[in-house]
């Protein structure tokens, strides 16, 4: 039998590209596009509300993508870049990042404080470390003070190739994070775990080295950093008799650290609002007070404590009076005056008087620093009780920068945290003779970009807490951690917005075929082939797409 050849078709330019199939088959009439688009699609890459309120600058959404594939090695060192401290700041944040997150408009914002302590632990159980990579600077730079912002900034400056030294006036590393933080909230061995791989990249410590005047040690660095936290607890003009038990609320909670606990007394009150006072209070409790009652001068939605920690303290018996202020303290007695709130929400005498019995009372009315060291030191300015610094964090005297409580700022952790981050840049830049200057960042990805039916319910892993029965009776600490399964489903309840996650979602519902698959979450357009019909942009479920104007 004869085979018959059939001729070799002639191909045309258009049987090579993707069939265009449209919504509307009938405007297809060509496979390009022709010249009547007027937009046309971009990838973008925005930035997410979470790595936008992050005092720290954490790379949230970032180490959160390789919590959710269970690279938790990954998402730790992630973490590493920014912040020293992640098991630290797993259990001490106030977490403004879930604050802020898209998800809580859905349902429960995701629960990054938690997943960051899951992988902090996960770090220090594995032994995981890091490494100076650069090459050696020869310089050598001096921090003053050993709490979060000095912490931060040595390990920072150490990974920059830089020689670091710390001084410290007190006999061990952490600052507030151990003379401030009960033990019940911050476990002392995460603590020194941390501090630990910090020393172990080679920061010097020296403890009990005060430094009384930046002056005589300034010359003998190429650069200083000053990160004298607020230790130094604020008074009030409140007459006491002789026999009257005042103590400081910072004193007391910083002797807990000694062998010798503070006594309390059976009956306590605790005169202030805040984080600190609640620490007090609970840590009275403790301290086996049977009674212990904080007074505020305002109401409970004025009060500068954190809901978590007051609703903690009211669940272990802490008892709280409203609308209240101290005007005298004599032997077991004090008298306390009921105030009122005006129209600007400012609290106002009544002249009504009642009379509480106390054991001792702690005061807890704020911290400030100890600026001695800079008191007589040349060209520095102090203002309001802090250090003024222009835009590189650097103080009037070339070469000394300040940071943390000593300057302008909110006093937080992580607050301190992201100065001592800040502080390296700027200190490692003026080591090279330059500037450094944050890069612009790109739009907002707010929830509106969002596609939010593509996400699935999925309410927030609550963290387990020890009994309120038990938690008087001992330190140990209150909020558990989450186990590997809930911090994997908790990761994955992340949106990634603005940001691909390489949901194959455009490539999918592309009308004409015009868009590429590089790899696994990066695509591009052919823009040949786009019609600009805004199909993509409208089903990104994470908002990663934008459509432009059409170039002329």
């Amino acid at each position: 039998m004869s085979s018959t050849v059939l001729p070799t078709p002639q191909v045309r330019r258009e049987d090579t590209a993707p069939w265009a199939v449209t919504l509307n088959v009938g405007s297809s009439l060509a496979n390009e596009t022709g010249s009547w688009r007027t937009e046309r699609p971009v990838y973008v890459s925005m930035l997410p509300p979470c790595n936008k309120a992050c005092p720290a600058g954490e790379n949230v959404q970032a180490w959160l993508y390789h919590a959710e594939e269970g690279d938790y090695e990954a998402a730790w060192r992630e973490i590493m870049v920014n912040n020293p401290l992640p098991a630290t700041m797993g259990r001490v944040c106030y977490h403004p990042c879930q604050t802020a997150c898209n998800r809580g408009h859905m349902d429960e914002a995701v629960g990054i404080n938690a997943i960051e302590r899951f992988l902090g632990d996960k770090a220090i159980a594995e032994g995981w470390n890091v490494s100076v990579d650069a090459a050696p600077s020869g310089k050598h730079v001096l921090v003053v003070g050993a709490g979060p912002s000095g912490l931060s900034a040595a390990y920072h400056l150490r990974r920059l190739g830089h020689e670091v030294t710390v001084k410290e006036a007190g006999p061990m590393a952490g600052g507030m994070m151990r003379f401030g933080i009960p033990k019940y909230r911050l476990p002392r061995e995460v603590l020194d775990a941390e501090i630990k791989r910090i020393e172990d990249l080679g920061v010097r410590f020296e403890f009990n080295a005060k430094v009384e005047n930046v002056d005589d040690v300034a010359d003998d660095f190429d650069a200083v950093f000053l990160a004298v936290g607020a230790h130094v607890g604020r008074h009030a003009d409140i007459p006491a008799g002789a026999s009257a038990k005042v103590m400081d609320a910072v004193e007391m909670l910083a002797e807990m650290e000694g062998e010798e606990k503070p006594m309390v007394g059976r009956k306590v009150v605790i005169y202030g609002g805040g984080n600190t006072a609640i620490d007090a209070a609970r840590t009275a409790k403790r301290l086996g007070a049977e009674e212990a009652v904080i007074v505020y001068r305002r109401n409970r939605d004025r009060m500068p404590a954190h809901d978590s920690e007051v609703r903690e303290a009211e669940e272990e018996g802490v008892m709280m009076r409203w609308l209240s202020t101290i005007k005298h303290i004599d032997g077991g007695k004090l008298t306390v005056e009921k105030m009122e709130l005006d129209e600007n929400g400012f609290p106002q005498p009544t002249g009504e008087y009642e009379e509480l019995g106390a054991d001792s009372v702690v005061m807890a009315l704020g911290q400030e620093s100890d600026l001695g060291l800079v008191e007589r030191a040349r060209d520095i300015e102090i203002e309001k009780g802090v250090v003024q610094v222009n835009s590189q964090m650097m103080t009037g005297r070339h070469g000394v920068f300040a940071g943390g409580d000593m300057v302008p700022s909110e006093r937080t952790v992580t607050v301190a945290i992201g100065h001592g981050k800040k502080a390296a840049r700027y200190i490692d830049a003026f080591l090279h003779g330059t500037e450094y200057h944050k890069p612009s960042v790109t739009g907002d990805a707010t929830y509106d970009r969002l596609t939010n039916w593509y996400y699935a319910d999925a309410p927030h892993r609550v963290r387990a807490k020890i009994e309120s029965a038990r938690r008087a009776s001992t330190f140990d600490e209150v909020v558990q951690g989450l186990d590997q399964d809930s911090a994997l489903f908790e990761a994955r309840r992340c949106m990634s917005c603005g940001n691909c996650f390489g949901c194959d979602n455009c490539f999918g519902v592309c009308p004409d075929n015009a868009i590429t698959k590089i790899k696994p979450g990066e695509y591009e357009f052919k823009y040949d082939y786009c019609k600009g019909c805004g199909i993509c942009a409208e089903e990104c479920p994470c908002g990663s797409i934008i459509m432009i104007p059409e170039e002329n």
